[in-house]
């Protein structure tokens, strides 16, 4: 009875995400409308569907997946790892929706740009379009890799939970997410992502109270904590690489880097753009800090109690993934009764909503960056708007197929691939965007200097650099960071500057946005 009140909760959620996307599939009358939603987001779907599409299933399973490995596998750096990973999102969420959200909502509208790769090219007066294809062939290379880590993350879940095949619930997964997000696009994806918020924040607070019950109570949490090899590797002491104990200053200033990734994240950057009313996107950050915060800690707070959990239970021994703790803590809430299996299966949910809410949304830029920004603009430049709206929901599947091959491999970690993405869009995008915005005198050059060195140098730091260990051990985000910055300030120097028609442009959104924050203070 309880594993039929299970199946029949995620049935109902999985349901109701069809339906919305279903629902909003006549409100598609373009390509436009298909990948921006016409710029018709309320303040709070733009920050609950920002946050949302962000915290993938490295949220409920990543974070106190590596916390986990602290307390029970040896690993003395988890905490400390999962913690300034946590300190970092959270300030590059907050700096992110203060500085960059209103100023590309403006700068996107005034140029009329509907994608990040697009908003490049119009930014720089690339008539060529070279920004355009080379930010669009870089939103491929991390995006998949990105979408085919949720799909993994389906494939565990039920793998654990009902014994199903890996592949088999992995391809249902990835099924369920296509078939909405092709027919709803980005209105859809949207709406589902605030009510998959919704559903994550309940599974997180549900599982915190039943383990802290299962585990002995706060006291015994307590003296877990205290007892966890990655306490003291919090403290900063002088040693550079953490030899002494210590998690080390590098590290720290690497793992804070995290939060460099937001200003180069295109789903979310989309999230800014569509937004109805530039004047609402306060209440948006606000919103979407307070939620951020909260949820990362209660994660964190899951792969705590998971310690004692895995512990009491057993489920330690060969082959055990601390990533499914909260799949285990979830299965032994739908044990006790009927109603506490409806429960479990509101929180498995929560672990699907995880998935899916940033699947989608990586989908759609993923396509968005084919369809509308390679093959519209460079191969088929006279497609007829049927036919844009047909081979956009066409180019979701094709990457949607290719994201369920990279994702066979039921082994691979959901935190690990998370964060390679993180750091390519991070590197690639990040100070591209911040120059931009803030710096009259960028010109096309240097952003096509840092895009390409940036995420170059993510691969090169990545697997040839980082191996040497020592001060190269860092997380690849932070170097590849500032050689895109280099590259962008020194080659937009070297070369002409910018034409008058760009800097006209470049002016006038930052006299509109001077007198709106004159108007508003």
């Amino acid at each position: 009875m309880t594993t039929t009140m299970i199946i029949l909760s995620i049935i109902l959620y999985m349901g109701m995400m069809m339906y919305i996307g279903i629902r909003f599939s006549k409100k598609n009358k373009s390509s436009d409308d298909f990948y921006l939603g016409g710029r018709k987001l309320g303040p709070f779907v733009t920050a609950m569907s920002a946050e949302a599409s962000d915290m993938s299933s490295y949220l409920l399973m990543g974070i106190p997946g590596v916390a986990l490995l602290t307390g029970i596998l040896g690993n003395t750096s988890g905490f400390a790892e999962s913690i300034w990973t946590i300190v970092g999102l959270a300030i590059g969420t907050y700096l992110n929706w203060l500085f960059v959200a209103k100023r590309i909502r403006r700068y996107t509208e005034k140029t009329g740009s509907t994608t990040l790769p697009a908003f490049f090219s119009d930014r720089f007066g690339d008539k060529a379009g070279f920004l355009t294809a080379i930010a669009a062939i870089v939103i491929v290379i991390f995006f998949v890799p990105y979408t085919a880590s949720g799909f993994s993350g389906v494939g565990k879940l039920f793998n654990s939970l009902f014994g199903v095949d890996y592949h088999v619930a992995m391809i249902v997964g990835a099924i369920i997410v296509i078939i909405y997000t092709v027919a709803g696009g980005f209105l859809a994806a949207s709406t589902t992502d605030l009510i998959q918020s919704v559903i994550m924040t309940f599974a997180l607070f549900v599982v915190v109270c039943f383990g802290v019950e299962n585990a002995g109570g706060i006291g015994e949490i307590g003296n877990t904590l205290t007892s966890l090899d990655g306490i003291s590797s919090l403290k900063q002491y002088f040693s550079l690489t953490g030899t002494d104990g210590s998690y080390g200053f590098l590290p720290i200033v690497s793992t804070l880097a995290w939060g460099l990734g937001y200003f180069g994240m295109p789903h979310i950057l989309l999230r800014f753009m569509a937004i109805e009313d530039d004047k609402k996107l306060k209440l948006s950050r606000r919103i979407a800090s307070i939620w951020v915060v909260i949820s990362m800690l209660v994660a964190l707070l899951i792969g705590i109690i998971g310690v004692n959990f895995a512990t009491r239970n057993g489920l330690l021994g060969a082959g055990f993934d601390s990533e499914r703790i909260i799949i285990h803590m979830a299965d032994a809430i739908g044990k006790l009764d009927t109603f506490a299996a409806i429960i479990a299966g509101l929180i498995f949910s929560g672990i699907l909503a995880s998935i899916m809410s940033t699947a989608d949304s990586q989908l759609l830029a993923a396509s968005s960056s084919v369809s509308e920004n390679i093959i519209k603009r460079f191969v088929w430049k006279n497609m007829k708007s049927g036919w844009q709206m047909w081979f956009a929901r066409l180019t979701v599947v094709v990457i949607a197929i290719v994201a369920v091959f990279l994702a066979w491999d039921s082994n691979a970690s959901i935190f690990r691939i998370v964060s390679f993405a993180w750091a390519g869009f991070g590197a690639a995008f990040g100070p591209v965007v911040l120059c931009a915005l803030f710096w009259k005198r960028a010109n096309k050059w240097g952003a096509l200097a840092g895009m390409i060195s940036g995420g170059g140098m993510v691969f090169l730091w990545k697997f040839v650099i980082k191996p040497l260990g020592g001060v190269f051990g860092i997380y690849e985000l932070l170097p590849a960071f500032i050689v895109s910055l280099i590259a962008i300030v020194v080659v937009s120097l070297l070369t002409a500057a910018p034409d008058k028609e760009v800097t006209d442009v470049f002016d006038e959104v930052n006299a509109g946005l001077k007198e709106s924050s004159e108007v508003e203070g």
